[in-house]
């Protein structure tokens, strides 16, 4: 479907873009839950490696998937979080549901 968009074993990894606004959770979102929807996953991964910036749109879209796979009985977990948004997730709430891996 996307180059951002890559299923390895059970989980879906998604490279997130430099600004996760309004403009790219739409997308985001309907891509992720296509992925989630037709496939027996146990983990997404967001991959925040590329992301400067996050709105409250961008939280949606990581708070639904992790609706989602609670469901469905899987995680949520996040990787290459840097100070920006990490501060994010603290400011809101995000660190207590979605586990980040590594620094």
């Amino acid at each position: 479907m996307n180059e951002d968009f890559q299923v390895i074993k059970s989980c879906l990894m998604i490279r997130l873009p430099k600004e996760v606004d309004h403009h790219q959770a739409k997308r985001i979102r309907e891509t992720a839950d296509a992925y989630i929807e037709s496939r027996d996953l146990s983990h997404v991964i967001f991959d925040f490696e590329l992301t400067e910036f996050m709105d409250s749109s961008g939280i949606g879209v990581i708070m639904g998937r992790y609706k989602k796979m609670t469901v469905f009985g899987g995680k949520v977990l996040a990787i290459h979080v840097n100070q920006r948004v990490k501060r994010i997730f603290n400011i809101s709430g995000l660190h207590k549901v979605i586990e980040v891996v590594g620094d």
